[in-house]
C-alpha cells in the first residue's frame, strides 16, 4: 500500500513508458466494475449518486488486482478481506483515471487536433457543422457528442454528451488508427466537473452560451459557470478560445484563459446578418460571406462559431465558408418533417385536376431548456407570421425541476396552441411533471396529454391548415425513458405518420366532396 501522487500518474502519459510501471503490470483501468478485466485496475470513485467502494467486491471477482481510492488505503484493504490485491491512495481520483485511461490507450490524443465545444445550447449543432465541414474539405475527422460518435464516415449512437475517460480514450484510439487528423467533441459541464477530459490538450475550445440548466447537479448558476470555465482555464498559450462575446458569462469564462481569445458578436461590425428566413441564413463575419441552409437567429451564432473553429484549425476563410454552405447540421435541431407525397391523399376524380392539401408544417427540435425553447419558438413565430403556431413539449424527469414552470410560461407566451406532454419521465410521475409545467402558465386553453404519441398525433390532426407545429424536447432521440426502460420513440417518425394520416383523411374528404358534386 502506498500513496500515488497525481504527478506520478501524469508521468504515465509521457512517451517514455519506463516511467509508467502500472502500464506494465496491469491490463487497464475502469470506474465500472462490470468493465474490469483480468489484472485490471478498479477506481473506486465516490460518485454523484453512488459510491464506487460498494462495487469493489464485484471488481475483484472480475479480476481486478489494484484498487485506486481517495480514502485511507489500509481501511479499504481491510474491508476487502483479501491479501492478494493492492490498494493505492490517489488525490483527485477522477483526474487520475483520465490520465491512466489515456496512457493505457497509447495516448491517441497526441495524433489528433482537438476542438472542444461547451455551453448550454448549440454544442451539438456547432460540433456537427465543424465535423461536416472538415469532411467536405477532405479531412478524416472524428466526432463525439450527444447524437453520435463518428470515426470518419462511420458513426454509432451516443447516449452521453461526453463519455467517461475509458470511452473517450477508446474512441480516440479508434479514430487515430482510422487515420483521423481532427476530433470535434462536445464537452458537458458534468464531464468538466468530473474531470473526464483532464488528460486532453485542446487545440481549440469554444463557448456558445450559458443559460438555465443542470441546476439539479450543480445547485447554483455560479457552480455551473465554474464547471464550464475549467475548459478554458486548462488551455495552453498555443491554443485558441472561440467565444460568443454577446453572452453575459463570457468575460468570466475566459478571465484566466492563457490562450488566444477570438470573439464573435452581433453587437459590433465583426458579425452581420444579411438574411434570415425559412430558407436559411446569410451572414458576414470578418468580411467573409457565409450562406447556410440552417434557419433561426440562434444559428447565426452557431454557423459563425463553426467558421471560426475551422479558421483556428488552419482552414482558409473562403474554403471554410464554402464547406459550411453544404452542411445540413445536426438531426433534431429545427428539423423539418417531410410532407407526405400527394398520392397518399388519394387519386383525384377524372377531369378535376390534382388535389391540393394544405397540411401544417412540422418541426422537431431538441430544445429542452428555457432559453432553447424561447429561441426556437421566436424563430418559428417570425416564420409563421399570422399563421397559428402550436408547440408540443414536456420536461425530463429526475432533472432540474426549477425550469419546468419557466418553460411553461415561455410556451404560453409565444405559441397559440400549447400541448404539454411527457418527455423522458424516468422515475418521476408524468402527471406531476406536467402539473409543475402548468404552474408557470396563467392563461386558459392549455392542453395536456401524458402519452407523447397521442399528444403529437392530436396536435397535428387539429392544427389549422398551413400552420406550424413544433415538437420540442427530444429532437434526435429515438427512445423514451420510463422507470429505467428505454422504449422506442422517434418524434420525427411519429410526426410523419400523423401527417400521412391527416393527408389521407383530407384527401378522402376532398374526393368524396367531388364525387357528390359530380
Amino acid at each position: 500500500m502506498r500513496k500515488l501522487s497525481l504527478q506520478t500518474i501524469r508521468d504515465l502519459s509521457k512517451a517514455d513508458r519506463e516511467t509508467g510501471q502500472l502500464l506494465a503490470f496491469y491490463s487497464g483501468v475502469s470506474v465500472n466494475s462490470g468493465k474490469v478485466r483480468e489484472n485490471g485496475i478498479f477506481a473506486a470513485v465516490s460518485g454523484y449518486s453512488t459510491d464506487g467502494h460498494r462495487f469493489i467486491p464485484a471488481a475483484l471477482d472480475a479480476g481486478a488486482r489494484l484498487i485506486l481510492t481517495e480514502r485511507n488505503p489500509a481501511e479499504v484493504l481491510a474491508e476487502t478481506g483479501r491479501d492478494d490485491v493492492g490498494v493505492m491512495q490517489v488525490p483527485e481520483i477522477r483526474a487520475a483515471v483520465a490520465q491512466l485511461a489515456f496512457a493505457f490507450a497509447g495516448n491517441p490524443q497526441r495524433r489528433l487536433r482537438i476542438a472542444g465545444i461547451t455551453g448550454t445550447n448549440g454544442k451539438t449543432t456547432v460540433s456537427t457543422l465543424v465535423h461536416q465541414a472538415l469532411t467536405q474539405l477532405g479531412y478524416t475527422a472524428g466526432l463525439m457528442g450527444t447524437i453520435s460518435i463518428a470515426v470518419g464516415s462511420r458513426s454509432t449512437e451516443s447516449r452521453l454528451t461526453t463519455g467517461d475517460p475509458e470511452q473517450i480514450a477508446s474512441a480516440m484510439a479508434d479514430m487515430a488508427e482510422a487515420g483521423c487528423t481532427h476530433l470535434v467533441m462536445e464537452v458537458s459541464s458534468h464531464a468538466l466537473d468530473q474531470k473526464r477530459t483532464d488528460a486532453l490538450s485542446f487545440d481549440v475550445a469554444a463557448f456558445t452560451n450559458l443559460s438555465h440548466d443542470h441546476l439539479d447537479y450543480h445547485k447554483t448558476e455560479a457552480a455551473y459557470v465554474q464547471a464550464k470555465k475549467r475548459l478554458f482555464d486548462g488551455l495552453s498559450e498555443d491554443a485558441v478560445a472561440v467565444v460568443n462575446a454577446d453572452d453575459a458569462h463570457t468575460a468570466e469564462m475566459v478571465r484566466d484563459c492563457r490562450a488566444s481569445v477570438w470573439e464573435l458578436s452581433l453587437k459590433d461590425s465583426s458579425l452581420k446578418v444579411l438574411r434570415s428566413d425559412a430558407a436559411g441564413i446569410v451572414l458576414e463575419i470578418d468580411d467573409t460571406r457565409i450562406e447556410s441552409p440552417l434557419s433561426g437567429h440562434f444559428n447565426v451564432y452557431n454557423v459563425a462559431m463553426a467558421w471560426l473553429i475551422l479558421r483556428a484549425f488552419g482552414c482558409a476563410p473562403q474554403s471554410a465558408a464554402a464547406a459550411l454552405s453544404a452542411c445540413p447540421g445536426a438531426r433534431g435541431r429545427l428539423e423539418r418533417v417531410p410532407q407526405p407525397q400527394p398520392e397518399q391523399a388519394g387519386s383525384p376524380a377524372e377531369g378535376t385536376g390534382p388535389i391540393t392539401l394544405k397540411l401544417p408544417e412540422v418541426f422537431v427540435d431538441y430544445a429542452h431548456t428555457p432559453d432553447a425553447l424561447r429561441n426556437v419558438l421566436e424563430t418559428l413565430r417570425a416564420i409563421a407570421g399570422p399563421r397559428e403556431l402550436s408547440v408540443v413539449f414536456g420536461c425530463g424527469g429526475d432533472r432540474d425541476k426549477t425550469k419546468r414552470p419557466v418553460m411553461g410560461r415561455i410556451a404560453a407566451e409565444l405559441a397559440d396552441v400549447v400541448v404539454i406532454t411527457s418527455d423522458n419521465p424516468r422515475t418521476e410521475d408524468p402527471a406531476q411533471i406536467i402539473a409543475e409545467i402548468e404552474a408557470g402558465i396563467s392563461r386558459a386553453g392549455v392542453l395536456t396529454e401524458a402519452d407523447r404519441r397521442k399528444a403529437i398525433a392530436s396536435a397535428i390532426a387539429q392544427a389549422q391548415p398551413g400552420s406550424i407545429v413544433l415538437i420540442a424536447g427530444k429532437g434526435h432521440e429515438t427512445y423514451q425513458e420510463i422507470k429505467g426502460v428505454c422504449y422506442p420513440m422517434d418524434d420525427a417518425a411519429l410526426a410523419a405518420e400523423a401527417l400521412k394520416a391527416r393527408a389521407a383523411r383530407t384527401g378522402n374528404t376532398h374526393q368524396n366532396a367531388r364525387q357528390e358534386e359530380a
